[in-house]
């Protein structure tokens, strides 16, 4: 199934990956995520970014060790590298809450404004969808196929907010993970249910680019202190480089334009 993956990965820019998250993990990292939105109330996701019509967290490797374990997931680290190269780190790790009233469309993207360079994609993002993904709670429009056309959305089209002719909606159950080429055109729909719709945004990223949270600035020093292995590896805690990177607000501001 893997291999599958990979190939619809290459060809479509995206792939869904059903069942990833049992329910009792599902259920337990719903309820951290609701915890931390009633605990930092309107600072919720100020260290990343706020939203008009979504509810933001980030820096979710600092906030509880549940989080951890989406970082390593095997299969979506195996893709990233697939798509990435086997050097690849964590960029961020968000969550977002589209909330009901219909104000959380956003215009068709690319994450941070990336494009692929000589050395090919640079980026590769997984939501998992702890709620389940419809066609009215703000679900996913992408491109198929996109994310090999070297061109941001806003650069190729009069209205990126508009529908696309060649977009699909992704759906899906809550528990499963869509993975996708941050190349790839897509956006988040309008939720016009009456609930919330909550997700985590797992994205990786090239080891020669900074990261989207610098997670050694973010995460408390007792917690660094503590993180071993292919997690400390992923979050670059000991990379010179990175820090280099993703420090450097000029760095920072190049990696970060156009961004939706």
């Amino acid at each position: 199934m893997l291999d599958q993956a990979k190939k619809q990965l290459d060809e479509q820019g995206y792939v869904l990956l059903p069942g990833v998250m049992a329910e009792e993990r599902r259920l337990a990292l719903a309820a951290r995520l609701h915890e931390l939105y009633e605990q930092e109330g309107d600072e919720s996701g100020s260290e990343f970014r706020t939203e008009a019509g979504a509810n933001r967290l980030a820096n979710l490797v600092n906030k509880g060790e549940i989080f951890a374990a989406v970082v390593t997931q095997p299969e979506v680290v195996e893709l990233a590298r697939h798509v990435l190269g086997r050097d690849v780190k964590l960029s961020s790790l968000n969550a977002r809450s589209a909330l009901p009233g219909g104000e959380s469309a956003q215009p068709l993207h690319v994450d941070m404004g990336l494009l692929p360079d000589e050395k090919g994609p640079s980026g590769l993002n997984s939501i998992w969808m702890l709620d389940e993904f419809r066609l009215d709670n703000g679900t996913v429009r992408l491109v198929p196929g996109s994310h090999r056309r070297g061109v941001r959305p806003q650069d190729a089209l009069d209205d990126p907010a508009a529908e696309h002719p060649e977009e699909i909606r992704v759906t899906g159950a809550a528990g499963d993970v869509l993975v996708f080429n941050a190349h790839a055109w897509h956006a988040g729909t309008a939720n016009l249910s009456d609930a919330p719709r909550l997700a985590l945004n797992c994205f990786y990223c090239r080891r020669d680019q900074p990261q989207q949270v610098w997670q050694k600035k973010w995460i408390a020093p007792e917690l660094q202190a503590r993180i071993e292995g292919e997690l400390r590896d992923l979050l670059a805690l000991d990379d010179a480089e990175n820090d280099r990177l993703s420090e450097n607000p000029a760095e920072r501001s190049s990696f970060m334009k156009a961004t939706r």
